[in-house]
């Protein structure tokens, strides 16, 4: 009988990072594109850009090193 091979758990948690930088990053470029009418204090900083960007390569890192299938 063959064994059955298991997803790590790491790759779901990647996935799930990744969707929620993708998420982070959208919500800052739109911010990007219509800027609100009141600006916060570090707004050139463009948090929601680098932070989102930096959780989705994060997410797809987890992705790649823990992808199911043949290691």
């Amino acid at each position: 009988m063959a064994a059955k091979k298991q997803i790590p758990v790491w790759f779901f948690i990647g996935v799930l990072l990744s969707i929620y930088g993708v998420l982070i990053l959208g919500a800052g470029l739109g911010e990007l594109a219509s800027p609100p009418e009141r600006a916060v204090v570090l707004e050139n900083l463009h948090v929601a850009i680098w932070w989102g960007a930096f959780i989705l390569v994060l997410g797809a890192v987890y992705v790649w090193a823990f992808r199911p299938g043949e290691r």
